[in-house]
């Protein structure tokens, strides 16, 4: 058996010698895939490995807790400061103002101390800023702070300016040019401002019940180690049970990051396994045709006395050394992408930059994943090759390999392998459930890929008796045997299809933002009204806005979920729809009624003067997420208080609506007592920008405390984001869409011989070359469209099904798009087809006459 792989093995390398004449195609398909597949895994590994070794900066301490709306008790700080060093901070909103008040922005406020920060470096311009914050006020009483630039941008300030927020006057020192721990403090809608503790003390912004996020970050001594930070963590947990605080460690700097970098790896991943899985026809393709070109040497085997597993395994080496070429060339171009991202990205995530810079995981997921698509391309023609007699492979000069099934041996494998590489693909993902519906629609389009080009083959041949002699000739081509609609049906089906749907659900959310969301939506959010100012506010609003103007009003405290029916939500498994809610603090509110843009979908509402156990509706798509029914209890941290209170109802929320709404609603009498502000919203239909802006000024003048929130600015910032995301996904598919013209110019290249062949016999029998022209023009441009017409119908139903099912939003067609993709198929079909073949109208009959 060694003797005769070594022997098998002798014979392919004396053919690789010959060089890759067919395989460039190949070549370039596996390469793309690979690179794609292992370049993103190795970013997103860089990049989540960057986050562990800067994790103390990032987080800035070893432990970082924070606590929503009140402080720490004085038992509780000791016991942090029992730890390490303690830098207590706070996170608010408010607007910045003019000092003529005629003009406001939002900002998120980040009060520090004078040890900020206890690991990296902040740095601001001019560099003596950085120290000036925690200065006293200067001569003229204002307290002196750094901003992001766009704030000055917006306002239309310099640095020495002063500006006013809540009830003081600020004078800008400098820029803020590098804030280590923003990535665990988390990036906000509005421009930074880094001010002293005392300078937001002078503020008058913080009031019982504000909305402020007390931080307080540990540095514990040189040398503590995950383990005794976890221990603890768990000691302070247990000393104060009920201080209802979110605690992070070094380890865990980041986790939202993380996560979506993870979600985002994914998706790219699946990405270019599509790619490489497209490319895997170009594969299939580029073995045909080699062993088609082969179909002599075959045959001198075979007379020979080779047995037909022997050739077979000469050919597979042959297909898998240059497959490892292809490999190889992706690695490098996957391994050299972690550097490219740390050029591009660096002062915008942190990218590991110490180790060698090569991440082996990733490189070896991209080599299996490519293997398996090699073997599960390339076993089926080499089966279908094996059982072709050597008597046929010499009378027969075209399509000489068989296009029935192979032996069960060569289909096992292939299953096997198909098998094994979708289940990487699943299990190795950051949500499986996900990767599985992708791969199944995936495996699906293929099929009925395969359903369309047959189709088409059926259609054609019903209608071979066409008028027109170029017209007769295309839909013949079309039809017979050997004919190129499968492997052009499945290279652009696709890509195109991938494309229409991303592109199409970029088309809907950037519609439903800009029009029909923000037509729904309030005008304004008024975030942290005071109850002892509420009614002169709602006065106010009275006073500035019209009859058809609406103000709404609800108290809102924040709290975190810590237990579900007496577990610790820490120990719960949920899916990751449902992770959300139980992560971090929510928005909560009590309600004698139901609210506005809800319904009671199950159980009952309480009495208006209910005065029992505290109760509790739950928004219906949520609790069935997370496996809620009517009688659980739900325990609450709120003001550093646990409250148990016990599930009444379900409710239907509106949340694409931008109204008010919650999670939970309790029962009144739940929060007796305690301090609390309120949450409103003001709609006015048919205000203008310059109706806008008078409200805003006359709220922000009366009320400098009250942070008002335009829902047209934050929604222009979502929507930038949303296009950010978008160009991210459309030029990651475009990657899809390069594998599929890979593997259509191979098919059409494949194709040539038999096209020679056509055009030496169709111009012996007097064809010109203009009706030749016409004919591929025709044959190229049928096959494009009907591909088109399939990548936007089945485009089409995958992005509703996204967006109606799944986002729950309005869907719509857009026919500029179909335009675009009808464009884009027949350009690639017709160009690519008309290059391969303007060579073969040129070639002399006699060459080919003479071996017919």
């Amino acid at each position: 058996m060694t003797t005769n792989i070594a022997l098998a093995w002798r014979f392919a390398a004396r053919e690789i010698r010959g060089g890759f004449s067919g395989f460039y195609v190949f070549l370039a398909c596996i390469a793309l895939g690979t690179a794609a597949i292992g370049g993103v895994n190795a970013v997103s590994q860089a990049i989540t490995q960057g986050i562990q070794q800067e994790g103390q900066s990032i987080l800035g301490g070893d432990l970082r807790f924070e606590l929503i709306q009140r402080d720490a008790t004085n038992e509780e700080l000791s016991s942090l400061e029992s730890i390490g060093e303690v830098a207590i901070m706070a996170n608010t909103r408010s607007m910045a103002r003019l000092e003529d008040q005629s003009d406001q922005a939002l900002v998120e406020i980040k009060a520090v101390p004078a040890i900020y920060p206890l690991y990296g470096s902040f740095e601001a311009s001019p560099t003596e800023a950085a120290e000036q914050i925690q200065n006293e006020p200067v001569a003229n009483g204002a307290w002196q702070i750094v901003v992001q630039p766009l704030l000055l941008e917006r306002l239309g300030l310099d640095i020495g300016d002063d500006v006013l927020i809540g009830n003081s006057t600020y004078t800008i020192a400098g820029t803020i040019i590098r804030e280590p721990d923003q990535l665990s403090d988390g990036i906000g809608l509005a421009p930074r401002v880094i001010m002293s503790n005392g300078a937001l003390a002078a503020s008058g912004l913080i009031q019982p019940g504000s909305l402020v996020e007390r931080v307080y970050k540990v540095r514990a001594p040189e040398n503590t180690s995950e383990g005794q930070l976890r221990a603890a963590i768990e000691q302070l947990n247990e000393t104060h049970p009920q201080a209802g605080w979110s605690v992070r460690s070094r380890s865990n700097a980041a986790p939202a990051l993380s996560a979506n970098i993870d979600r985002f790896a994914q998706f790219l991943t699946l990405v270019g396994l599509t790619a490489l899985v497209t490319g895997g026809v170009g594969v299939a393709n580029a073995v045909r045709a080699f062993l088609d070109s082969k179909r002599n040497v075959i045959a001198t085997f075979k007379c020979l006395g080779a047995p037909a597993d022997f050739v077979s395994v000469i050919y597979f080496m042959q297909i898998m050394a240059i497959g490892l070429i292809g490999i190889s060339i992706g690695l490098v171009l996957a391994a050299l992408a972690p550097f490219a991202a740390k050029a591009a990205l660096t002062n915008v995530l942190p990218i590991a930059q110490s180790g060698t810079g090569l991440y082996p995981i990733a490189l070896l997921q991209a080599l299996v994943f490519a293997l398996l698509t090699v073997i599960i391309f390339s076993i089926l023609p080499l089966g279908r090759a094996r059982d072709v007699p050597a008597s046929s492979l010499f009378r027969n000069q075209l399509g000489a390999v068989s296009s029935a099934l192979p032996r069960w041996p060569y289909l096992l494998i292939a299953l096997v392998a198909g098998a094994v590489l979708a289940s990487m693909a699943i299990f190795l993902s950051f949500d499986p459930r996900i990767a599985a519906v992708f791969l199944a629609g995936v495996a699906i389009t293929f099929l009925v890929l395969r359903i369309v080009s047959q189709l088409l083959m059926d259609g054609a041949r019903r209608f071979k008796n066409v008028r027109g002699t170029a017209l007769r000739l295309a839909v013949g081509n079309i039809h017979r045997p050997g004919a190129l609609t499968p492997s052009v049906v499945l290279a652009l089906g696709l890509g195109l299809t991938l494309l229409v749907s991303l592109a199409l659900i970029d088309n809907n959310l950037r519609s439903q933002i800009a029009g029909n969301i923000t037509q729904r939506a309030p005008n304004f959010f008024f975030v942290d009204v005071q109850s002892n100012v509420v009614e002169d506010f709602a006065a106010l609003i009275d006073q500035e806005t019209g009859a058809d103007d609406k103000l709404v009003r609800v108290p809102m405290l924040r709290g975190r979920i810590v237990e579900l029916n007496g577990q610790d939500v820490s120990q719960i498994e949920l899916p990751p729809e449902a992770a959300w809610v139980l992560r971090g603090d929510r928005g909560i509110t009590y309600a004698r009624h139901v609210p506005e843009n809800s319904t009671l979908s199950a159980g009952e509402w309480w009495a208006e003067d209910y005065s029992g156990e505290p109760l509790v509706s739950f928004s219906a798509e949520e609790a069935g997420e997370i496996g809620l029914e009517i009688g659980d209890t739900v325990t609450v941290n709120v003001l550093g208080r646990d409250i148990t209170a016990r599930i009444a109802s379900f409710r239907q929320v509106e949340w694409e609506s931008l109204a008010i709404n919650f999670v939970m609603v309790f029962s009144p009498n739940t929060f007796a007592g305690a301090p609390h502000s309120w949450l409103a919203t003001l709609t006015m239909p048919e205000a203008d920008g310059a109706k806008e802006g008078e409200v805003l000024t006359a709220v922000t003048r009366a009320f400098p405390s009250v942070t008002s929130v335009r829902v047209k600015d934050a929604i222009d910032v979502v929507n930038r984001v949303v296009g950010q995301l978008a160009t991210a996904i459309r030029v990651s598919a475009a990657v899809a869409l390069v594998a599929s013209v890979l593997v259509l110019a191979g098919a059409l290249a494949a194709g040539n011989r038999g096209r020679v062949h056509d055009a030496v016999v169709l111009k012996t029998l007097g064809a010109t070359r203009g009706t030749l022209i016409r004919a591929f023009v025709t044959e190229y441009a049928l096959l494009g469209l009907a591909t088109a017409i399939f990548a936007l119908a089945a485009g089409g139903v995958a992005a509703w099904f996204v967006v109606n099912r799944i986002m729950t939003l309005p869907w719509s067609f857009s026919p500029t798009l179909a335009i675009v993709t009808i464009f884009v198929s027949l350009i690639c079909t017709v160009g690519f087809g008309l290059a391969g073949t303007w060579r073969v109208l040129g070639q002399k009959a006699a060459p080919v006459l003479r071996n017919l």
